[in-house]
């Protein structure tokens, strides 16, 4: 029969013999004094990266609701205008939310969130809700109206004079104007 003998498995480590007795050398189950800077030099960097991006959160959404509110504007202008119907933009600066209507008050559906009404909360939109409506004054109305012209008109049949909406988010401010005759929308 067959005399099989299989070589010793070398262990992962070994021992040597010194003059002091035995020495402990081969893998390390640590890290080496230039690895763990190298890591603690990139979790710096990535820290100092991220810290501006939370702070400038308010700011950022302050932009994406006046670019959204400034949209939302030349939508029903547009609107009123290919449909040649008036439509409104209703204001509740309390609730910071805002509405498109059409000429009977009827609230249009959004156009891209199928199902859904055409109202703006900001309050109950995680992405904006830092976002305050503080002030609209469509010659002392909240809500502005847009003709077959595209010719912005206060709550009444009035011609408009005067059109500002003021967003605030933390310390930022965002100004939104309507100009009379025109309906031209400006962020400031």
């Amino acid at each position: 029969m067959l005399n099989l003998t299989y070589p010793k498995a070398r262990p992962s480590y070994m021992f040597f013999k010194s003059n002091t007795g035995y020495d402990f050398r081969g893998r390390s189950g640590g890290f080496t004094l230039v690895e763990l800077l190298i890591v603690i030099a990139i979790i710096s960097i990535a820290a100092l990266t991220a810290i501006p991006m939370m702070s400038s959160a308010a700011s950022m959404q302050i932009r994406s609701a006046a670019n959204m509110l400034t949209a939302d504007l030349e939508y029903a202008k547009s609107m009123a205008i290919s449909r040649a119907q008036n439509f409104s933009v209703v204001f509740d600066a309390s609730a910071d939310s805002y509405r498109i209507e059409d000429q009977y008050g009827n609230v249009l559906p959004h156009p891209v969130k199928k199902g859904f009404s055409y109202v703006i909360d900001f309050q109950n939109d995680g992405r904006l809700k830092k976002v305050d409506i503080v002030s609209v004054n469509f010659d002392s109305t909240s809500e502005v109206k847009f003709d077959y012209l595209g010719s912005p008109y206060n709550g009444s049949s009035t011609p408009l004079n005067n059109g500002v909406i003021n967003l605030q988010a933390g310390s930022t401010a965002s100004i939104i104007t309507v100009e009379p005759v025109t309906g031209y929308v400006s962020i400031q």
